[in-house]
């Protein structure tokens, strides 16, 4: 929230009114109090303060009784689309209460960031709030996505509150359906196909999709810009005709209009009046590709005319798929003929990101410990239909995410080949496929010619990344890597053993900068590494060999450079051993500018600016 007023009552209204102004430093204290503080306005009557200004704010933040709130509050409420957010905080921060406004106006959220800014309790008295399950009149515009209703909402929210048997069908997937998946109420049954859904068993439909269905029962529709349109059309082309006709074809096809993203077509249409006046009109961006661009799409059905014509296999199609980044369309071309001397061709596609296809999850897992994988890998891995892992890298425990029903094989012993074989079976099946890397992907994690093979064979695939051992590795040395004027690069790199290094990226060319080196993969070359890393670093630098870092196992070693060779020898670790070189090992002594007592901090009051100490 932007423009966010709080209107204290008392002298402690005042005082809680300013700890809320410092987590909110747009907003403004207003009170008809007497006050020395320079951050609050006086105004002689709240009342024609808010004559003045309740259409536009954004949130007002009463301190004081709820009694007041409502008394002074109530002669300018109107509506719950236009209204501002209204809570009530007791001048000790005890009690927040959503008062208007919960949940399109955003009171309810406002009540529970105030609640835990101030350590109180937020009163939320909504039925959907207190149930924990979804606001359907704030879900679209959460998730982007137009609401529809054949009906007034109101009737779907009754039926979905009182947890009538619901049907939530999903044609897309994106954010906002994964969250729809992930927080389903025990009355809600999930479909992913419409054919599937016996009616006779459902009071309610909530489907997010971008399809035209005439449901038997009550039904509510979250509309994703998720449909590309491209067309092609003669010199004359009415606007109002085109915009008629489309729109009657789109119904024809089941498509919902509400659902189209963009529009396109090919550049020398790029001033064709109709389709100007059609974007313009339907606020749907409009884009034009180059026929070179074109050219790089394979149409279904090229058309020999429009290749003599302009120099393309056709229009329709290829700008459809280029704007939708899909390689197949929803709407193969369709030549459509207003009058004699008027037609257009179209095509739809589905923006690719949305679809609902199988995929290959790249996940990092993190350096051992089976706790820091992100959130976003657990997520995948906890809907997985197969999983592989390389037991010698990644914790057996960190299976235990994988739901009971799923394959998961360890790919120590198993030959790329059948890694692959394994992979490709289930995505054909349509299965949520992950391969699962330690640390993160990126650094050495062997996946380019897995990604090689995936993309040869047409596999769609992501990478979700991990945390790595050097970020484990300054966490467990307790170490900021970098530090102000003394180090302020890291390198991350391997010594030269089997496999070769490009010439100038050896250990001696990066020991020149100083920087705080992490060196992967070279346990069994320190001898060579010691020696390279002298050549400009002082003997007596900081070092740490690390071995199997937050893992059970872990084992940890420091000494200076010149001990390197010797702790390693000593340590008996070869394998899974990440070395770390530089001053910022353990160092306290330099300090952070942003905490130094010499920095200065500008703010703004009502009157005037002001620099503080910190």
């Amino acid at each position: 929230m932007n423009k966010i007023t709080i209107i204290a009552i008392t002298d402690k209204g005042i005082a809680q009114a300013l700890v809320l102004q410092k987590q909110f430093p747009k907003s403004l204290v207003i009170t008809t109090r007497e006050t020395a503080h320079d951050t609050v306005s006086v105004v002689p009557s709240i009342t024609n303060y808010l004559e003045s200004n309740f259409e536009k704010l954004d949130g007002l933040c009463f301190v004081s009784a709820l009694g007041i709130c409502v008394r002074t509050i109530a002669p300018f409420i109107k509506d719950k689309k236009t209204d501002p957010a209204v809570i009530c905080v007791d001048d000790f921060g005890k009690n927040i209460q959503s008062v208007l406004s919960g949940h399109q106006g955003g009171a309810n959220d406002l009540a529970l960031k105030v609640a835990q800014l101030v350590g109180g309790t937020p009163i939320i008295s909504t039925s959907s709030d207190v149930q924990g399950i979804w606001t359907l009149d704030t879900l679209g515009k959460q998730f982007n996505w137009q609401t529809e209703s054949k009906q007034s909402i109101k009737d779907e929210m009754a039926l979905f509150v009182n947890n009538k048997r619901t049907a939530l069908l999903l044609d897309i997937n994106d954010k906002g359906t994964e969250y729809l998946e992930k927080n389903c109420p025990h009355f809600v049954t999930v479909f992913y196909d419409e054919k599937k859904i016996d009616h006779s068993q459902f009071e309610l439909i909530i489907a997010v999709t971008y399809k035209l269905y005439d449901f038997s029962i009550p039904s509510l529709f979250y509309v994703p810009k998720v449909l590309s349109i491209g067309s092609g059309c003669s010199k004359t082309l009415d606007s109002e005709l085109f915009d008629t006709v489309l729109k009657e074809k789109l119904k024809n096809e089941g498509l919902l209009f509400s659902a189209i993203k963009n529009f396109g077509s090919i550049s020398i249409k790029s001033e064709q009046q109709a389709y100007l006046d059609w974007s313009k009109k339907n606020n749907i961006p409009f884009k034009t590709f180059s026929a070179e661009i074109i050219n790089t799409i394979t149409v279904p059905n090229p058309s020999v005319v429009v290749h003599e014509k302009i120099g393309v296999d056709g229009v329709s199609e290829s700008t459809s798929l280029l704007l939708s980044h899909n390689t197949k369309l929803l709407v193969e071309k369709q030549k459509v003929h207003i009058e004699t001397s008027e037609k257009f061709t179209f095509a739809v596609a589905l923006d690719r990101k949305v679809e609902r296809r199988p995929q290959i999850a790249i996940i990092g897992a993190g350096p051992g410990d089976e706790e820091l994988i992100t959130v976003k890998g657990k997520r995948y891995l906890q809907t997985a239909d197969c999983v592989l892992y390389a037991g010698s890298l990644i914790p057996e425990e960190m299976t235990s995410w994988c739901k009971p029903e799923a394959v998961v094989q360890n790919s120590a012993m198993m030959t790329l080949e059948e890694q692959v074989n394994l992979m490709h079976t289930h995505y054909k099946k349509g299965h949520n496929v992950v391969r699962l890397h330690s640390g993160d992907p990126s650094l050495y994690g062997a996946i380019q010619e897995q990604m090689t093979i995936f993309d040869e064979l047409e596999m769609d695939y992501f990478i979700v990344p991990g945390i790595s051992s050097f970020s484990a590795a300054a966490a467990v040395l307790k170490s900021e890597f970098t530090i102000p004027e003394v180090v302020q690069s890291i390198v991350l790199t391997r010594g030269e053993g089997k496999t070769p290094m490009p010439a100038k990226e050896s250990i001696a060319a990066f020991a020149k900068t100083n920087a705080t080196m992490c060196i992967f993969l070279s346990a069994g070359i320190a001898k060579k590494v010691q020696a390279q890393l002298l050549e400009h670093y002082d003997a007596n630098t900081p070092v740490a060999v690390l071995y199997r870092l937050t893992w059970k196992d872990e084992a940890i070693y420091e000494g200076q450079l010149h001990e390197l060779a010797q702790m390693v020898k000593e340590s008996k670790k070869t394998r899974t051993v990440l070395i770390i070189v530089g001053k910022a090992i353990r160092a306290r002594k330099n300090r952070s500018l942003l905490y130094s007592p010499e920095w200065k901090h500008i703010f703004r009051t009502n009157k005037k600016f002001v620099i503080e100490d910190i």
